[in-house]
């Protein structure tokens, strides 16, 4: 899970009994953070792929980086 909006994060974080602390990782993230849903287990993660390589030019979705 990504940035969410205010309302969203509040249904999002009853309907899976996410904690306020856990919260924090999807409340004004940036880029390549949030949260992973593996089971019953809330994982926070923090991705800084760099952005200087093939691969990441192959997979952005951002079209004004895509030449």
């Amino acid at each position: 899970m990504l940035n969410q909006a205010a309302g969203d994060r509040q249904i999002l974080a009853q309907k899976l009994n996410i904690s306020p602390h856990q919260l924090s990782y999807v409340t004004h993230s940036g880029e390549g953070e949030g949260l992973l849903f593996y089971g019953s287990t809330i994982l926070p993660f923090v991705d800084r792929f760099p952005k200087d390589t093939e691969l990441y030019h192959l997979l952005t979705t951002k079209l004004n980086e895509i030449h």
